[in-house]
């Protein structure tokens, strides 16, 4: 595996740099040696945070863990990836598209699904053209933490949700 490690707000050091090698190195056996591992280490006050990106042919395996111990957030990371690679296992090797990307090992393997993923609801309702901001405060009044709407502004579907520190996020389509 690659490794691509940059900080924000803090120095990469020999030691931190081997820290997540040795650990994130762990889930090499799930993937082929030339896959590609991006490692963002950041500090912002007291809050420790490392985010993990692997790109796979058709989807992105991520996963972001906060501690006040660098060392403690890198451990957390990999635990959660691991148990996302078995839990989806079966979504994430699609036989055409990614399978080469995962090593042999892993796509022989069969884990068993924790759980699988069941739709128990299904809502219908009618969508309002809004702008973004209205659509953020409908979102509050309801309770939610995200919402649907069409953009009054270029008539597209679009969602606003809620984001840590009480932001807020839009998603637009591309056209």
């Amino acid at each position: 595996m690659k490794f691509v490690i940059v900080g924000r707000n803090i120095d990469v050091t020999p030691g931190l740099r081997a820290a997540v090698e040795e650990k994130i190195g762990k889930l090499e056996k799930y993937f082929n040696p030339d896959t590609e591992i991006h490692v963002t280490l950041s500090v912002e006050k007291e809050r420790q945070k490392i985010e993990v990106t692997i790109p796979v042919k058709g989807n992105i395996i991520r996963s972001e863990q906060v501690s006040n111990d660098m060392y403690v957030s890198i451990d957390l990371v990999e635990e959660i990836i691991e148990r996302q690679l078995k839990k989806y296992k079966t979504r994430i090797v699609d036989k055409q598209q990614s399978a080469e990307s995962f090593s042999q090992m892993y796509r022989d393997n069969n884990y068993m699904d924790e759980e699988e993923i069941k739709i128990v609801r299904t809502k219908k309702f009618d969508i309002k053209p809004m702008y973004a901001e209205d659509a953020c405060i409908q979102m509050e009044l309801l309770g939610h933490n995200f919402f649907v709407f069409i953009n009054a502004e270029t008539d597209q579907v679009n969602v606003v949700y809620k984001r840590k520190g009480d932001t807020y996020g839009l998603i637009e389509p591309e056209v």
